[in-house]
């Protein structure tokens, strides 16, 4: 079964030319057969019948000549297929009850005046089983001079049935391959023309599958095409609405949070110090988790346009900012945002400076896409945090000084915003030390 799926063509036009052509052989050997087997009846519908007229015009001969001359005119008629012979006993004795030569024997009476005949049409295959051979007996009492002894015309004839290779083979291949020309040429032009649209729809989901929430496809095509179409246009709007809507959200609900975080620290800083600092703090922690918020609503860049991103100049740039060292690859050219992109590895170099003390960039292509690599030198991430350091409002340590860092976002931005290209990030603890952050982004298709 695998061996199956593996020669069948990957692509829909091909799958089809392959069922069409399947399907216009089948027909052709069918039709193939059963013109041989059509064949091979006419063939011997017109032995019977070429054999019942020789007899009728032989009789009368034969009767018309002395009774001791009748063998001699019988040998002259004989052929290569077919012996005749005038003998005191019938040919064939006992007269059969088969349709087809209980009808000769009964056309040959009529014809000869009410004569005694008999026939006997017998069909037996070859030993190769490329045919066969078709033999007609028959056996006419022939008229009597007075004190004459009883006479039987004897026929005997044998015809070679014609075998499915006696036919021409020139027509039957000629006619075989217009056909298949012709249906193929139609039919691939056809399934070119309906596979556009799928091209067209896998396209859009890709684009879809890579943050592009403009992406949409042209309603054309098959009543079937036009539906799926008008659903992913639907679907694309609809997660636009929503992230759209999300994303203000937050942004409303961290703007809204500083006014009264700021009223309440003034109101703090009023009191006594050993009242007011506990309080000054936890309100302070509420200022990073709001700006957070603010950040976090940015970070997609959901807004802006895409476009082609030299990859290695934007980390050129966004790494000279902090003075992280970079390893550039020659020009990598990328399908995105570049302000969204910028502040996503912007949050993975700020995390690696204030965590593991400094960073390193080194830019590549493996396997079709471009590969990021940010490298530090500090502690790591312990193997159980891993699984969970990507979430909101998650630290790789438990404070919330603004000293220490943020909110816990950075990360869960880096991540939102690679995904919305279309690509992965992972972290990974080196096991020379410190901690690997690894994206990995599709590159630019050719226009």
């Amino acid at each position: 079964m695998r061996v199956m799926r593996r020669l069948l063509p990957e692509g829909l036009a091909g799958r089809l030319a392959l069922l069409l052509a399947a399907s216009l052989v089948a027909a052709n050997l069918l039709a193939f057969g059963v013109l041989s087997l059509e064949r091979d009846r006419l063939d011997r519908a017109a032995l019977v019948s070429r054999e019942g007229e020789r007899i009728t015009s032989l009789v009368p001969a034969l009767e018309a000549a002395a009774p001791e001359a009748r063998a001699q005119l019988a040998d002259a008629a004989s052929t290569r297929v077919s012996r005749v012979t005038v003998d005191p006993e019938p040919l064939v004795t006992v007269q059969t009850d088969a349709p087809r030569s209980a009808a000769l024997a009964q056309a040959l009476t009529e014809a000869l005046g009410g004569r005694e005949a008999r026939a006997a049409i017998r069909v037996r295959p070859s030993e190769d089983g490329r045919g066969g051979s078709g033999t007609v007996a028959a056996s006419v009492r022939l008229a009597v001079l007075e004190g004459g002894q009883a006479q039987w015309l004897n026929v005997r004839t044998r015809g070679r049935r014609r075998h499915s290779q006696d036919l021409e083979e020139g027509p039957f291949l000629l006619i075989l391959g217009l056909s298949l020309a012709m249906v193929l040429g139609v039919g691939l032009l056809f399934v070119r023309r309906l596979a556009q649209p799928l091209t067209a729809l896998a396209g859009a989901a890709r684009a879809a599958g890579q943050g592009d929430r403009t992406a949409r496809v042209s309603a054309a095509g098959p009543r079937e095409m036009r539906e799926a179409a008008a659903a992913f246009n639907d679907m694309q709007e609809r997660i636009a609405r929503f992230d759209a809507e999300r994303m203000r959200m937050l942004a409303a609900v961290g703007h809204d949070l500083r006014t009264p975080i700021t009223s309440l620290r003034i109101r703090a800083e009023m009191l006594e110090e050993d009242d007011g600092a506990p309080m000054i703090r936890t309100l302070d922690e509420m200022t990073v988790m709001a700006d957070g918020l603010v950040s976090y609503a940015r970070g997609t860049g959901d807004g802006e346009a895409l476009s082609d991103i030299d990859l290695g100049a934007l980390l050129d740039r966004v790494c000279a900012e902090r003075g992280v060292p970079f390893e550039p690859a020659g020009e990598v050219l990328v399908r995105g945002r570049p302000v969204a992109l910028g502040r996503g590895i912007g949050n993975l170099l700020e995390n690696a400076l204030r965590y593991g003390g400094g960073a390193r960039v080194a830019l590549s292509r493996q396997d079709g896409a471009a590969v990021v690599t940010i490298d530090d030198d500090g502690p790591g991430i312990p193997e159980a945090h891993l699984a969970v350091i990507f979430d909101p409002f998650v630290r790789g340590e438990s404070s919330r000084n603004a000293e220490t860092g943020g909110a816990g976002l950075g990360l869960a931005i880096a991540r939102d915003v690679i995904g919305a290209h279309g690509g992965t990030l992972t972290l990974t603890n080196r096991d020379e030390g410190g901690l690997r952050a690894r994206l990995s982004l599709p590159l630019a298709g050719p226009g």
